[in-house]
């Protein structure tokens, strides 16, 4: 040993007591604790409520946003018990609230049915609050209890009906229920601590379709709107929502089934895009990183299919190749819950995003599978209209792959085959690299001229590019210039793309400011979001935002990017007599040292990033601006024709 080495005794041992380790830690029990964690708070506690739902013992749910950043749950239950817990002299309450793996879903009696697993839920959120106020409502009494970061500030007292603030009356008086007020830490959520509504709202919807019978009442102090969220057609109703705006190929497919104390309930729609939409939930909570029952559904489904075609023979003796899982799934959009007793759950984590019960699998695959071989038969014609479109999909799979081939036959990595148009950059470390997707070889010329060529590459493209929205990808890499766009990026595109090949970490797409310049930008929007979403969800692709004025004064020059800005420059020049406006009508007008200096210099320049925050919203809204359907387009942009900005 050496002696010079510290040495490793009893005293090194730290032993964390309560809820320290949740504030030590807190990743560990919410994910993060950025947005995502903070938003998991509020949910475990609605989740709780909605256990109460699932039991029987509850018919609304309120959420209150309030102005200075806390937020309400509140429910009509049967209220958290109070009563003495002997084996540590505390109520029962305080306990739940103050005690890790303390709660009522263990042994299957209280709850059958649960989100709640762990029993970690709102003594985490208690811990990871800087304060957090319960208030009780059963047996006629009220009992409340305020804590901060964890810690009881009292003891679980007995509060009078009439001195109650009630929460703008939302709750009807003597009703049970629990009522749960917090405002998150700072200390531990150090990105932000405020909450988002539209993210609130999505989420209380998604749960509204879940859970038939159950009011969402969603209330926002900060904007003064409310929200109520009840749907009778449960998870059929989803699949419609989310395959609004969009040519459906046939009416929803419900599917439930049951095997002793498994439930699951399936609705499944196909349209025609290429795009897949799968959500799964077990137990009210969105799964959204999958697992057995959603490994059973897709299972399921491909065998289904496959054995349709080979019964009809569809795929011609096999002349058309075999169906794969992939196949089946373009254009699905789809919806599985399971729900089971919360004893038996088997989650990944505490945040619960993958179910783990092997158990699952089968009953899912056995339930769908035999739903599905039944629909078909007893509706020919709408298994008729899935499988010509998934025939198609084959066929186009088939034909991509040769085209994906030829491109790769091309060197697609290999810089003697780069598209001849690339100004490619010097620096071949992707993180320091940039491309300039330009419009036009005018700008082109431009933007070559004025680049810094040490990390950034251009890229004119000439005219407007083939609309992807419902482009497969034999059409896209048959096209010249979204071709020498996946050549330049380098990752491939399709099944075969590889996002660690990606040539470039900073995508800038650079139009004219103009109608034509934002149709161009929507265009390759569109591209990057169907066909390579993985430079989205990456952070690489951003806009490029050139000025619309150049305002001079003898010497003196000033770039307006807005029309705002513009009025704010000229406002502030004095002896105007002298001033010249020039507006900017394309890139191409300017000369190389302006483009630079306004629009590609690092330290003037200004880019917006390209972020989906909420991918349904996105998704409806590329399907109304790009797709087939004229009467939808032209009610999205008269709605938002004021608003002038495409949030995506």
């Amino acid at each position: 040993m050496n002696p010079g080495a510290k040495q490793y005794t009893g005293k090194q041992i730290v032993v964390l007591e309560g809820l320290a380790p949740v504030r030590k830690r807190p990743a560990m029990y919410i994910g993060s604790t950025d947005s995502s964690g903070l938003h998991h708070c509020l949910y475990e506690i609605v989740d709780n409520s909605i256990d109460e739902a699932l039991a029987g013992f509850a018919q609304n749910i309120w959420v209150i946003l309030h102005s200075d950043g806390s937020v309400t749950v509140a429910d009509d239950g049967r209220g958290i018990p109070v009563d003495l817990m002997p084996q540590y002299g505390k109520s029962a309450l305080e306990i739940v609230m103050t005690k890790l793996h303390a709660g009522g879903k263990f042994d299957g009696q209280a709850y059958k049915v649960s989100g709640g697993l762990h029993g970690v839920g709102s003594s985490v959120v208690n811990a990871l609050s800087e304060w957090l106020r319960v208030e009780v409502r059963r047996e006629g009494k009220i009992y409340y209890q305020e804590y901060q970061r964890g810690r009881p500030k009292t003891k679980v007292i007995t509060i009078n009906q009439t001195k109650v603030k009630r929460l703008k009356t939302l709750i009807p008086p003597n009703t049970t229920g629990t009522t749960v007020t917090f405002k998150p830490d700072p200390q531990i959520f150090k990105e932000t601590t405020k909450f988002e509504p539209k993210l609130i709202k999505k989420s209380l919807r998604n749960r509204a379709y879940l859970i038939s019978g159950l009011f969402f009442h969603f209330y926002n102090e900060q904007s003064q709107t409310d929200y109520h969220f009840y749907f009778e057609g449960g998870i059929v109703s989803l699949v419609k929502s989310l395959n609004k705006n969009k040519n459906v190929l046939h009416p929803p497919i419900h599917i439930k089934g049951q095997e002793g104390d498994k439930e699951v309930e399936v609705a499944i729609q196909y349209n025609d895009s290429a795009k897949e939409t799968v959500a799964s939930f077990v137990n009210v909570i969105n799964t959204s990183e999958g697992g057995t029952h959603l490994a059973g559904f897709k299972t399921a489904l491909t065998r289904a299919i496959q054995d349709y075609a080979q019964k009809h023979n569809l795929l011609k003796n096999g002349k058309l190749g075999r169906i794969t899982g992939d196949d089946t799934r373009e254009g699905l959009t789809a919806v599985v819950s399971v729900k089971m007793p919360s004893k038996d759950l088997q989650f990944e984590g505490q945040t619960k995003v993958k179910l783990g019960n092997s158990e699952v699998q089968p009953f899912v695959t056995k339930v769908v599978k035999q739903a599905l071989d039944t629909y078909f038969e007893e509706h020919p014609s709408d298994a008729k209209a899935i499988l010509a479109k998934i025939l198609i999909t084959v066929k186009a799979r088939r034909a991509a792959k040769a085209a994906r081939e030829a491109i790769m036959r091309k060197g697609a990595f290999d810089s003697l085959g780069l598209p001849g148009k690339l100004a490619d950059c010097q620096s071949k470390n992707p993180q320091e690299s940039e491309l300039y997707i330009v419009e036009g070889d005018s700008a082109g010329g431009s933007a070559k001229q004025g680049r810094d060529r040490r990390f950034q590459a251009i890229l004119p493209l000439r005219g407007k590019i083939l609309n992807t929205e419902k482009a497969r990808l034999d059409r896209i890499v048959e096209f010249a210039e979204l071709k020498d766009l996946i050549v330049a990026l380098g990752m491939g595109i399709g099944e075969t793309a590889d996002i660690s090949k990606l040539r470039y970490h900073r995508i800038i797409i650079m139009t004219d400011a103009d109608v034509d310049g934002a149709h161009i930008a929507t265009l390759l929007l569109t591209f990057f979001y169907r066909h390579l979403p993985q430079i989205i969800e990456g952070g690489y692709l951003y806009l490029a935002q050139p000025p619309l004025y150049k305002i001079s004064r003898g010497k003196e020059i000033y770039y307006a990017y807005t029309e705002e800005e513009k009025d704010q420059i000229l406002a502030s020049l004095k002896n105007k007599t002298t001033i010249n406006v020039q507006r900017y009508k394309g890139l191409g007008e300017m000369n190389p040292d302006q483009l630079w200096e306004t629009t590609m210099n690092p330290e003037n320049r200004i880019l917006k990033q390209v972020t989906i925050e909420d991918a349904q919203k996105a998704d409806e809204t590329f399907s109304t601006l790009m797709g087939p359907e004229v009467p939808p387009r032209r009610h999205f942009i008269q709605t938002h024709a004021k608003m002038a900005t495409l949030d995506i």
